[in-house]
């Protein structure tokens, strides 16, 4: 497992899948910014910003690998569901997603899985305590290992896209950001996809889930002072 270094963004100026990055209103009014955060990661996965930048990058590798093998008419397809991703991901406002790297790592763990996080902030004058109660109410939100500075929470679902079926396990970890009198928490959503035959309890699944938990539950944080000196 690899740690992910802490790069420039912000995590409160998350760039857009179609535009430049968005400068914040805590940016904009000078005050203070949240630390950044770092994760320990599957062997080969790295930390990708939610940008225009990368999905052109990302289009133009697949667009490689596809066309080594003659299969145009699957990278059509690939794209448009690669432009749907990025499009979700500005939609709620992610700031990072956490992806197997092959081209820099041939030995990367390749899962059925994804990790992506967002800056979850509450209503002005608010905190976010209301949606942390909600979260163990309705969702049935644990401490993530018994760390109770992580909420967990799972659920499953059914996906179909061109006529097939899939499960998807969805977790979402919740972490309140320091500093941020709880008015601010880092979401992280791992989501893991299996044929629709495949049981809840299969221990491939297990693991993965597990896996995932035990990236989750490193996770640190770097101030913005530290993150400048790493950076100079």
């Amino acid at each position: 497992m690899t740690d992910t270094p802490s790069p420039a963004t912000d995590l409160g100026a998350a760039g857009t899948a179609g535009t430049p990055s968005r400068v914040s209103l805590r940016d904009a009014l000078g005050a203070p910014r949240d630390p950044d955060f770092t994760l320990v990661l599957p062997p080969g996965w790295t930390r990708r910003p939610v940008t225009a930048d990368e999905r052109t990058r990302m289009d133009a590798a697949m667009r490689a690998r596809l066309m080594e093998v003659h299969r145009p008419d699957l990278y059509a397809r690939m794209r448009v569901l690669l432009a749907e991703a990025f499009a979700q991901l500005d939609a709620v406002g992610a700031v990072a997603m956490f992806l197997p790297d092959t081209d820099e790592s041939p030995g990367a763990l390749v899962l059925p899985a994804s990790l992506t996080a967002r800056v979850l902030r509450a209503e002005p004058g608010a905190t976010l305590d209301d949606h942390v109660r909600a979260s163990i109410v309705r969702d049935g939100a644990t401490p993530l290992l018994g760390d109770k500075r992580i909420l967990r929470a799972e659920r499953e679902s059914e996906q179909h896209i061109d006529g097939e079926s899939a499960l998807l396990t969805t977790v979402v970890y919740l972490s309140p950001i320091p500093g941020s009198g709880r008015r601010r928490a880092l979401q992280l959503t791992l989501v893991i996809t299996r044929p629709v035959d495949v049981p809840a309890d299969d221990p491939p699944l297990l693991q993965m889930r597990a896996l995932f938990d035990l990236c989750v539950s490193s996770l640190a944080w770097v101030s913005a002072d530290d993150d400048a000196d790493a950076r100079a």
